[in-house]
């Protein structure tokens, strides 16, 4: 008796959860669905005045069935809101596939294009959010409002609300289309740590967040006003002077060349030349890029070998067009990536990167490389000014792109960075000096890992040791602290107490001498005790013996190694 009544109460919850599902599915159908036949325009709240007017006849075509225009020539929806390239690109994406919207790549990209000139972003709002378009995995904190990050996070990164700009109007909507598609954000994120009841005094954590994203990132915008003002297409071509880092191989330097696309004024072909400075044959990669709002480089470039040489590219270009900084990256696995930089190349000399970055006080003919462009030809060590405490004993060689030399450091050196000066070219901060390696350090501070390799792709890991030297003050953790650079440590990983005989170690996969982490295959793993996948958490360890040490030098990283990515919503990033 008492069963039949728990299953009939179980129908009943199931019942009202259904209906409470079509009423949100409802919401989302009056929002961006396609409907029958066209919606009746809507008149704007006032505070939706100031959207764009769309004069674009592709997209008139294509979305004013649902995007009514009105006499003013804005489109409901589409006018109040501006994004990044790849913002507009997943809008395209979810028009095609969710609201079976027609069109052909082409169409697309030209579409993309236009918004995303049009309706962009500046240089200025870009930059708290560029970690999210460069595809870095960092612990990132919002300090605007606790209440909205909580609310926004739950379900995907925040840099994803750091690149929008919309009207109130448009916010609410937003938050509208979240609830219909995904009616799990209500109790994931929207209305989870809310008040019990609509009447209660305190607003839901959905409505304290759409007052804080409305007055914090408005459609309009001083910034983009200015720069809206000024936005011309960038001039890329020419030849620029390229530095790099990539976790596991080190720094590298080349030359990048810009070739316009003819009858274009956004779009170029590139030729990048580089060689990693550890050794090793040069790297050449052939690309085609489309720079977007005068100041957003999105790209992919081909190396003629391995085969996972295709690899995207997202820079941000500096206003003045003489420097530009981002990543390229592998697309579909992030993890591995290159930290970029290229300079506009003039007939001036120009110091790209010196390496070893930092030598210890009391270091004796140590090798330094000084890397760059129209270096000169020095045969006069005191031509190569590090100040006061280094001396340059010798030039072993010099060509245009990098000097060779011999330096010594004082004992009562002052610990810290140096400027470099060499025949009119300077570098800021180009060589540290410091007492000694007192710990090391293992970065990222903590990692995720996915197994895969049978159904879903993994996702990989990388670390990589460094040392640290406490600085002037003599104590750990404080804002003098010194990092010295890359170690070559001892890789392993130990096991994460977390549940107990767990034995995670066993079965999450290895880490190599470089510090790249390889999870383990996905699936049930019938070797492991109840069939478990061969997931958990773990350390990375990274163990080190500074030279003349009698005890090695032990840090770790906490990685936690979970389940595929089973669904990925977000594109895989806009194609030139």
């Amino acid at each position: 008796m008492r069963l039949g009544r728990l299953n009939r109460a179980i129908t009943r919850v199931a019942r009202a959860t259904i209906r409470v599902a079509m009423v949100l599915a409802s919401l989302s159908a009056s929002v961006l669905a396609v409907p029958a036949t066209p919606l009746r325009a809507q008149a704007r709240p006032a505070a939706d005045t100031g959207g764009f007017v769309i004069r674009d006849s592709l997209i008139i075509a294509k979305c004013q069935r649902c995007h009514v225009r009105d006499s003013t020539g804005r489109m409901g929806r589409l006018s109040y809101l501006r994004k990044t390239p790849e913002g507009w690109e997943a809008s395209v994406r979810r028009m095609a596939s969710l609201s079976d919207v027609k069109f052909t790549p082409a169409e697309a990209r030209a579409m993309v294009k236009y918004f995303a000139n049009r309706q962009g972003l500046a240089p200025a709002e870009v930059k708290a959010g560029r970690f999210e378009l460069e595809r870095r995995s960092i612990d990132y904190r919002y300090t605007g409002d606790a209440n909205t990050e909580r609310t926004c996070r739950a379900c995907h990164s925040f840099g994803r609300v750091l690149l929008q700009r919309r009207t109130r109007n448009e916010w609410e909507l937003l938050v509208a289309t979240h609830r219909g598609y995904y009616p799990n954000s209500d109790f994931q994120a929207f209305r989870r740590f809310g008040p019990v009841n609509d009447s209660a005094p305190q607003p839901h954590p959905m409505d304290q967040a759409i007052g804080h994203l409305a007055r914090t990132f408005p459609l309009q915008t001083a910034d983009w006003t200015a720069w809206s003002t000024t936005m011309r297409p960038a001039p890329m071509e020419g030849t620029w002077l390229l530095s790099g880092y990539e976790v596991g191989r080190g720094a590298l330097y080349g030359r990048l060349t810009v070739t316009k696309v003819p009858g274009t004024d956004d779009e170029f072909t590139t030729r990048a030349v580089y060689r990693y400075a550890n050794g090793g044959a040069p790297v050449t990669r052939t690309g085609r890029t489309v720079v977007y709002t005068g100041h957003q480089w999105r790209g992919r470039s081909q190396a003629a070998a391995p085969t996972d040489s295709a690899w995207r590219e997202v820079l941000s270009i500096e206003p003045g067009w003489q420097e530009m900084s981002g990543r390229w990256f592998r697309g579909g696995y992030d993890e591995f990536g290159i930290d970029i930089t290229a300079r506009r190349l003039s007939a001036a000399p120009t110091i790209a990167g010196v390496l070893p970055k930092a030598l210890p006080r009391g270091a004796r003919d140590a090798e330094l490389t000084v890397y760059g462009a129209n270096l000169p030809k020095v045969a006069n060590a005191a031509a190569l000014d590090f100040g006061p405490g280094v001396t340059v004993s010798r030039v072993v060689r010099a060509t245009p792109e990098e000097i060779v030399v011999r330096v010594s450091v004082d004992t009562a050196a002052r610990q810290g960075a140096r400027d470099l000066f060499v025949a009119g070219a300077t570098m800021s901060g180009a060589l540290t000096t410091y007492a000694r390696i007192d710990r090391i350090r293992v970065l990222p501070n903590s990692n995720l890992a996915r197994v895969g390799g049978i159904r879903f792709p993994r996702q990989y890991a990388r670390f990589e040791a460094v040392g640290i030297s406490n600085g002037a003050d003599g104590k750990p953790d404080t804002p003098d602290d010194i990092v010295t650079g890359p170690v070559p440590a001892t890789w392993s990983v130990e096991e994460y107490g977390a549940t107990y005989k767990d034995d995670d170690v066993r079965w999450v996969g290895a880490i190599d001498a470089t510090g790249l982490f390889t999870p383990s295959l996905d699936g049930p793993n019938p070797q492991r005790p109840g069939d478990r996948n061969n997931i958990g958490d773990v350390y990375a360890v990274a163990t080190w013996t500074p030279p003349g040490a009698t005890r090695p030098l032990k840090a770790r990283s906490l990685l936690i190694v979970t389940v595929p990515l089973y669904m990925r919503w977000e594109p895989l990033g806009t194609v030139p």
